[in-house]
């Protein structure tokens, strides 16, 4: 990052930052969506549109090599693997009240809270720190790469322990429901051998309400 002309200022924007705006009120919009809906898939097709907002941001301040990781991994990665985990606990597809928590002002309020700490405290490290736009990009694939693997191996590492840790335990609770079920669920298989099968008798037994006497003989006359 490169300090910019002293001319410039917030009320001559460019193009970029305009763009940058733009995108950032539509991420946000999506956002706003994922965690509002109750529809669990809607969420995380929204949740799509978020991270792929943030890449374009990325985009759009030089850092490529971090939009493409976002793009691959956020995008292409962890929603896929939200969407398994749907579909193998058997979460219900359509609206659902459950998803709702009933937490709804304290979530907001933390929400908010966090929000303007991270403001507060970025605007306040990179309070006269400007990036050239147009100068070489600062988010290269040298420089991104050195940084991550000297400087954050051990972070690195952590999450994909925590996405297979994610995928294990999806994995884990569908099969418990499974067996759940099958446990609830009497089996519906074919009759033993020996037993007889419904609505036919054994011989020598007769249903109930039908008498097992023997009828008069068709041939032999009353004496």
């Amino acid at each position: 990052m490169t300090l910019a002309a002293a001319s410039h200022g917030f009320l001559s924007p460019t193009g970029v930052e305009i763009a940058f705006l733009l995108v950032g009120l539509v991420t946000l919009a999506a956002a706003v969506v994922t965690v509002t809906t109750r529809q669990l898939v809607h969420a995380a097709l929204w949740l799509v549109v978020a991270l792929g907002g943030l890449a374009v941001e990325y985009l759009l301040l030089t850092a490529e090599f971090i939009a493409w990781v976002q793009v691959l991994i956020y995008v292409g990665a962890v929603v896929v693997l939200i969407l398994f985990g749907l579909m193998l606990t058997r979460a219900p597809i359509g609206r659902s009240p459950d998803a709702d928590s009933g937490n709804r002002w304290a979530a907001l309020t933390v929400a908010v809270a966090s929000a303007a700490a991270l403001v507060w405290v970025v605007v306040d490290a990179f309070r006269t720190t400007w990036i050239d736009l147009d100068g070489p990009a600062a988010g290269s694939t040298a420089v991104t790469g050195a940084s991550l693997f000297q400087n954050w191996v051990l972070p690195f590492e952590a999450l994909s322990v925590l996405l297979l840790a994610a995928l294990v335990g999806a994995i884990v609770l569908s099969r418990k429901a499974k067996a759940a079920r099958a446990d609830e669920t009497p089996g519906t298989g074919t009759p033993e051998p020996g037993t007889p099968e419904r609505g036919t008798s054994e011989p020598g037994t007769s249903e109930p309400g039908t008498s097992s006497r023997p009828g008069p003989s068709r041939t032999g006359g009353a004496r």
